[in-house]
């Protein structure tokens, strides 16, 4: 069960990996109400890849930067999660129309990774 900032439980929030028509794999995390919270920035050849892949950004989130930026249309706020080389590894599902909104969904999100990163069980969704 993943847990918010302050210990509060999140039942039902799940790390998914889907498979692409191309074979390759991607995790996404989706919130209690279904929502996707953060999908993965890059694909990966296998499932076990893409989940270890997953894993280590739990361990070492507070060690990647990461920001809010203007979409590429300029119309909206997304966040990315970089790695150290500073290749993007983690990205918003959506655009944010405010710039605080966008920063607080980033801000939980890293938040959501430490807790799990701590040792939290992560929540897989496994069905592959």
């Amino acid at each position: 069960m993943a847990r918010r900032k302050g210990g509060a439980a999140v039942p039902g929030t799940r790390c998914h990996i889907d498979i692409g028509a191309d074979g390759t794999h991607a995790w996404r995390l989706t919130a209690t109400n279904g929502r996707v919270i953060a999908m993965a920035a890059v694909t990966y050849q296998g499932y076990d890849e893409c989940r270890a892949a997953f894993e280590r950004l739990c361990a070492e989130v507070r060690y990647l930067p990461g920001a809010v930026h203007h979409t590429s249309e300029g119309s909206g706020w997304v966040w990315r999660l970089r790695d150290r080389a500073g290749g993007a590894v983690a990205v918003s599902s959506r655009a944010y129309e405010r710039h605080s909104t966008c920063q607080a969904a980033y801000e939980r999100f890293r938040a959501l990774l430490t807790e799990l990163g701590a040792g939290g069980a992560i929540p897989w969704d496994d069905t592959e």
